[in-house]
């Protein structure tokens, strides 16, 4: 019997991981080749035979997903799997149907053969959009077990845009880790707050890999998921955010509609700056599809460095660039912050943003006058530097998780924002994390 010639249609995280996990060793298949989307500048890379397997000694190539169609016909695809996060139910059938029509079968893997068992507790933190409040949520649960005396290692969802043999399993205790792996802002985003915390974290291609190595080192294990992504593990505890500042968006994408179906625990992010008829929608959503989940109600709380700087000023809003791309929000913690301490003015730097900054404002128009911090790439971390510079403000607000300050030579004053969850309502999460111990 022929095998299936399949395509992964992918961002360079969850395709790769559906594939080591389901396709690398299974004779069934043939993974012809990987599509790319979503992130900028990944296609055109191979994956390499070092990860692939003995079935692929030649590894396999990455395409652009645009070209799809002519994929599917000219390498004779009989099956296309989805294997990406953070798409609307439309963006996901939108792809289905190019797909269909060009021939060959859709559809997507379910978390039997994609989660890997630890041996140790694994506690996920995903959630039902990119930029609901996971990553102060991860540290909030990290913190818990820190203090119990527990060894806790953090897990988090792939982000290899570079040479995926380098990066296989990926270990970061120091900043200088940070350097030595090369990494870009969106990576540096997600790891320099664990190691400010004094918490290792892993991330890599490989999670077969990386679990185990963790597991070395941990007693409990944080799942810092990506995205709307669905965990790696199996959770022991699985939390999933919501967002009322986004209502219904918990039933309207994939894979964060999965996520709130799945979760043991809900948590209603951003309680303290949303609308309560917001809140009621979502908290309606989540009781029609998950009745047996705990809801509990959290609030990011906003910690500038210096907010005195911000009143009265003209100010250059910079936000975390996932959230304001494929998360679709209009806002984040810089503009929350601008609000909250009375900036005058909010500089729009559209006009003269340059390079790979001006080519995302026109991919992605809904970001409005926020500068978004993309750091995909060299190219793109320079182009983010100069339109910084080249903007007429009094001070930058600096509103991703990262202090970008560490990464660019800016001709203007800096004001850092961050922010931690805390509960809001009489459910704590505290007391639901007694159950792992």
């Amino acid at each position: 019997m022929d095998k299936i010639r399949v395509i992964i249609a992918g961002a360079a995280g969850r395709d790769f991981h559906d594939f080591n996990t389901y396709f690398r060793n299974n004779p069934t298949y043939n993974v012809v080749c990987f599509t790319a989307a979503q992130i900028p500048n990944i296609s055109g890379r191979k994956y390499p035979k070092e990860l692939a397997g003995k079935l692929y000694p030649a590894g396999i190539k990455i395409y652009d997903e645009k070209n799809i169609e002519e994929l599917i016909k000219k390498l004779k695809i009989d099956f296309v799997f989805l294997a990406y996060s953070d798409l609307s139910h439309q963006e996901v059938m939108d792809l289905g149907s190019r797909v269909l029509a060009a021939g060959a079968h859709y559809g997507m893997l379910g978390r039997h053969h994609t989660m890997i068992t630890s041996k140790k507790p694994v506690v996920a933190i995903c959630a039902v959009r990119t930029g609901c409040g996971k990553s102060s949520v991860s540290r909030a649960v990290a913190k818990y077990f820190y203090d119990k005396g527990q060894k806790v290692v953090a897990i988090r969802h792939p982000m290899p845009y570079g040479d995926l043999k380098k990066q296989i399993c990926q270990r970061f205790a120091q900043y200088s880790d940070l350097d030595k792996q090369k990494c870009t802002i969106e990576e540096r985003e997600e790891y320099e707050p664990w190691i400010e915390q004094g918490i290792v974290i892993y991330a890599g291609v490989d999670y077969e890999k990386i679990i185990r190595m963790a597991e070395k080192e941990a007693d409990v294990i944080i799942w810092d998921g990506g995205n709307n992504d669905l965990p790696f593990y199996q959770p022991r505890l699985h939390i999933v955010l919501t967002d009322p500042h986004r209502p219904g968006h918990e039933l309207m994408y994939y894979p964060g509609a999965v996520n709130l179906r799945m979760a043991d625990v809900v948590i209603i992010s951003k309680y303290n700056t949303a609308d309560k008829k917001n809140v009621k929608i979502v908290e309606d959503n989540t009781k029609k599809v998950n009745p047996k989940a705990k809801i509990l109600y959290g609030s990011l709380e906003l910690i500038p460095s210096n907010p005195g700087m911000i009143r009265n000023k003209n100010v250059l809003i910079v936000e975390d660039g996932p959230t304001l791309t494929h998360g679709g929000m209009t806002y984040g913690a810089g503009t929350l912050a601008a609000k909250k301490y009375h900036a005058k003015h909010i500089i729009d730097p559209r006009e003269i943003a340059v390079g790979e900054i001006k080519k995302t404002f026109t991919k992605y128009p809904g970001i409005g006058k926020l500068l978004p911090a993309m750091g995909y790439n060299k190219k793109q971390i320079k182009d983010l530097q100069k339109t910084i510079n080249r903007v007429k403000c009094d001070i930058v607000i600096d509103g991703t998780p990262v202090n970008l300050q560490k990464i660019l030579k800016i001709n203007k004053p800096w004001v850092t924002v961050e922010y931690t969850y805390k509960d809001a309502g009489k459910i704590k999460l505290n007391n639901l994390l007694k159950r792992i111990l």
